[in-house]
C-alpha cells in the first residue's frame, strides 16, 4: 500500500514510509507535548522535499519505497492568516527549512467565516472595518463555517497532505446552529471522503478541550488518533507519542513490540528521539 511521509523520519520509516492514502488522523495530546510541532513538521518537510531536495536530504534522509510524496500541502486555519503560522512555525523550526518549505504550502485562513456571526469586531480578523455598502454584498462570508471548510477540502484535498489547526476551534463553537454532533458527523463524513481523495488529512487537537467520552466518539470517527503528552521520570519531563489506533500503522508497531516513543523537538522540528519497546 502506497503511504505518504509524515515528514518525522524516524517514525516513517518504522511504519512502511508514512500513513495509508486516504487516511484521516487525529493528532490529540496536552499542550506544548508535541501535537502542534508534529503538524508543522508535517507541514514543512513535506514542503521541503519538493522545493530543496539537498535539504530533505539533510534533514530527513531518503525516502521509504513505499512513500509516495503528496502532490500539494494545504494548511487551514479556522482563526490564523498565513503571516501568524509562519511565525509560530519559525519559532519551532530552523530559519533555513521554513524559508524554503514555505512557498509550497498553501496556507488558507478560513476566520472570516469562523468569526462572522461572533461579537469579535470585524477589523480584528477582515483587517478593515465594514463598510455599509458591505452590508448588501456579503458574498462568501455568510456561508456556515463548516460548508467553507467542505469546499475547501473537495477542491484541494485530491492527493494532497491537508493539515486542519484545529478542531478546538471548531468545537468551541457550538451552539443552537452547530453542536458536537455536527463536527461529529463531519469528521465521519471526511473520512469518507478521504478514501476517494487519496491523500492525508491532519487533525490538531487540545485534549483538554473534550469531555473522555467526546475524544472517544472523534477517536471513532477518523483512521487514527495519535496522544502527545508529557511524562516525569526524575528530574526531567519527557514528551511522549502513542499510537492509540491507526489502519495500517498500529499492526506494524505491534510486531516489533513498539508501546511508546519519546520525542523532542529541536532545529528540525519534532523528531522521534527514543522507542519504548515491550520488555
Amino acid at each position: 500500500m502506497a503511504t505518504i511521509p509524515f515528514g518525522i523520519s524516524r517514525l516513517d520509516s518504522r511504519i512502511g514510509g508514512g500513513a495509508p492514502e486516504g487516511s484521516v488522523v487525529l493528532l490529540s495530546g496536552e499542550a506544548g507535548a508535541g501535537a502542534r510541532e508534529f503538524l508543522y513538521t508535517a507541514a514543512m518537510m513535506n514542503a521541503v522535499e519538493s522545493a530543496d531536495r539537498e535539504l530533505f536530504d539533510l534533514h530527513y534522509g531518503d525516502l521509504h519505497a513505499n512513500a509516495r510524496p503528496p502532490e500539494d500541502i494545504h494548511y487551514v486555519s479556522f482563526t490564523a492568516d498565513e503571516s501568524e503560522l509562519q511565525r509560530e512555525i519559525a519559532f519551532t523550526m530552523d530559519e533555513e527549512i521554513v524559508r524554503a518549505g514555505a512557498d509550497a504550502v498553501t496556507f488558507t485562513d478560513l476566520s472570516p467565516e469562523y468569526f462572522q456571526l461572533s461579537p469579535v469586531p470585524r477589523a480584528w480578523y477582515a483587517g478593515e472595518h465594514r463598510s455599509v455598502q458591505d452590508l448588501g454584498h456579503t458574498g462568501e462570508d455568510t456561508r456556515d463555517v463548516l460548508e467553507r471548510f467542505a469546499d475547501y477540502l473537495d477542491e484541494h484535498a485530491s492527493g494532497s497532505l491537508v493539515m486542519v489547526d484545529s478542531l478546538n476551534d471548531l468545537i468551541g463553537t457550538r451552539s443552537s446552529d452547530m453542536d458536537f454532533g455536527d463536527v461529529v458527523m463531519t469528521l465521519k463524513g471526511l473520512r469518507k471522503a478521504a478514501r476517494e481523495w487519496g491523500g492525508l488529512i491532519l487533525l490538531h487537537l487540545t485534549r483538554d478541550a473534550v469531555t473522555s467520552e467526546e475524544l472517544g466518539s472523534l477517536m471513532t470517527s477518523v483512521d487514527g488518533t495519535v496522544d502527545f503528552a508529557w511524562e516525569s521520570g526524575g528530574n526531567e519531563r519527557v514528551r511522549t507519542m502513542f499510537v492509540r489506533e491507526f489502519r495500517g500503522v498500529l499492526g506494524r508497531l505491534e510486531e516489533e513490540d513498539i508501546v511508546q516513543f519519546e520525542t523532542e523537538i529541536h532545529d528540525a522540528g519534532f523528531d522521534v528521539s527514543d522507542v519504548r519497546k515491550i520488555r
